[in-house]
């Protein structure tokens, strides 16, 4: 019979719920077959070590989260508050989990999760409060302090949705084999420059459309 305790069973849970989270989805995932790609012949072996499916989500975003915290270290100096360069290390960090098939799911999984990251109530998610990635979403923020603050914390969450859904479509075709239509340097650099449109694009007045103009005259 399979153990249900001890780290190495949570990490088999962990590995195995990274690639059910990725093939079915966040919300289609079945904890009974996360339980068997683990080994697990206890049905309550998710409950056991990690509280809920919740807590089990919580951690394979945790572990994918410190993966990107080492490069993101290396990349952001303490005053670097430069837009472009700011963009340039967010997905250069996002890139990394590009190399390895467990990095690739986990893209799959965190763009589902992208407006849970806390930006526009300025609250963040609890793995990534105290994080250099959450100071470099204050950072982008502090770069746009132009913009009204509804527009600016709304942008942010969006350009975040951006790199997210980029990324895990490209580890969508890393993982089925398919051959992507730019490299990787080029994606890259293409994506940190839509992001930087997206987030500086002229804030258009609110003045009426023109049919709703004449229904109001």
């Amino acid at each position: 019979m399979a153990r249900t305790s001890g780290p190495e069973t949570r990490e088999k849970l962990i590995r195995a719920a990274e690639e059910i989270f990725a093939a079915q989805g966040v919300d289609g995932a079945q904890l009974r077959d996360i339980i068997r790609l683990a080994g697990q012949s206890n049905p309550s072996a998710v409950q056991y070590h990690f509280g809920s499916r919740n807590g089990l989500l919580n951690a394979v975003m945790a572990g994918r989260q410190q993966r990107t915290e080492q490069v993101l270290r290396t990349l952001i100096g303490e005053d670097d508050h430069d837009l472009r360069g700011l963009l340039t290390a967010l997905v250069t960090a996002e890139a990394s989990e590009l190399r390895t098939e467990r990095g690739q799911r986990c893209l799959q999984i965190s763009a589902q999760l992208s407006h849970e990251s806390g930006v526009r109530s300025r609250t963040p998610h609890p793995t990534l409060e105290g994080t250099v990635y959450w100071l470099l979403i204050g950072r982008l923020d502090e770069c746009l302090d132009t913009l009204p603050e509804p527009v600016r914390l709304e942008r942010l969450d969006m350009a975040l949705t951006l790199v997210g859904a980029a990324m895990a479509d490209r580890a969508r075709q890393y993982l089925t084999g398919a051959t992507p239509l730019t490299g990787e340097p080029l994606f890259a650099a293409d994506l940190v420059a839509m992001t930087a449109a997206l987030l500086t694009a002229p804030v258009p007045d609110e003045s009426p459309a023109p049919e709703e103009r004449r229904k109001e005259s």
